[in-house]
C-alpha cells in the first residue's frame, strides 16, 4: 500500500467529504508521530503499537564494494513495536 492508496482508504473510511481533507488527515498523523520522535518522546497507539527511537553504538563496518574497514558514526534510529492487536491481525 502506498501512501496515496491510504489516502484513498482514509477518504472512504473516515467519509471525508474531500480528498485533500483525508490527505491532511494522513499527513497530520505522520507529521506529529515525526515530530514527537524526534523530540525524544515515545508514540502508543493502544491495539496498534508504539514508534520509539533507540540508540544505536559507534562500530566498525566494512565497505562491500572494496574491502576497506570503516567507523560507522553512533546514531539515534527509529523503531516499530507492534501491538497485540496488531500481531493477531496479521496471523
Amino acid at each position: 500500500m502506498t501512501k496515496e492508496n491510504l489516502v484513498e482508504a482514509v477518504l472512504k473510511f473516515a467519509k471525508c467529504e474531500t480528498k485533500k481533507q483525508a490527505q491532511e488527515a494522513v499527513e497530520a498523523v505522520f507529521a506529529t508521530i515525526t515530530k514527537s520522535l524526534s523530540r525524544g518522546e515515545d508514540v502508543t497507539v493502544t491495539g496498534f503499537g508504539t514508534f520509539r527511537t533507540v540508540k544505536v553504538a559507534a562500530r566498525s563496518g566494512r565497505n562491500p564494494k572494496t574491502g576497506e574497514s570503516l567507523n560507522i558514526p553512533a546514531s539515534i534510529k527509529p523503531k516499530f513495536k507492534a501491538g497485540k492487536a496488531l500481531k493477531e491481525a496479521v496471523k
